[in-house]
């Protein structure tokens, strides 16, 4: 179950609970800015790849300058692989710009945590890996878990960005 996008950006901006809506609103890249996108990942290791390309393409579409859109990639990128490694399918990625406050959401919906961790985790020693939420820490204005009824859980961050130059 999903949340609608409203329903998840509003929390980034308050401490309310989200309900648990199954109504995602869905977009494609291409989308003016302003626009939403919700697109379903698969629950393999390539999912953060394909995520960074939705992702990117979408930034290009919204003319979002290039030092903020690397951070965006990487807290995709971040955020999916945690989904894929520590949770549950199906993994949701939700993309959301507000061109009023400069701001990109960025969502990872998952089914809730596993009992055992995923491939690369486990194949690689503690130094390897565990740092990622760190990494959203530092380049998000503001992070958070919002959990549902079920047990599924949205990851998201907030941040600046800011346009191209024309």
């Amino acid at each position: 179950m999903y949340a609608i996008v409203e329903d998840l950006v509003r929390p980034a901006q308050d401490t309310g609970q989200t309900r648990d809506r199954s109504d995602t609103a869905v977009s494609r890249p291409g989308a003016p800015a302003g626009g939403v996108v919700a697109q379903a990942l698969e629950h393999r290791p390539n999912a953060a790849g394909a995520a960074r390309a939705i992702t990117r393409a979408l930034l290009e579409d919204w003319h979002v300058d290039q030092d903020a859109a690397e951070n965006v990639l990487l807290v995709v990128s971040e955020l999916v692989t945690n989904a894929i490694e520590h949770a549950l399918p199906p993994v949701a990625l939700h993309l959301y710009r507000d061109p009023a406050e400069d701001h990109v959401w960025v969502g990872v919906t998952d089914g809730g945590p596993t009992q055992n961790d995923g491939v690369w985790t486990s194949s690689c020693t503690q130094e390897e890996h565990g740092r990622g939420l760190t990494v959203v820490k530092v380049l998000a204005t503001r992070h958070g878990t919002h959990t549902y009824p079920g047990g599924t859980a949205t990851h998201w961050a907030l941040l600046t960005v800011h346009e191209t130059e024309a």
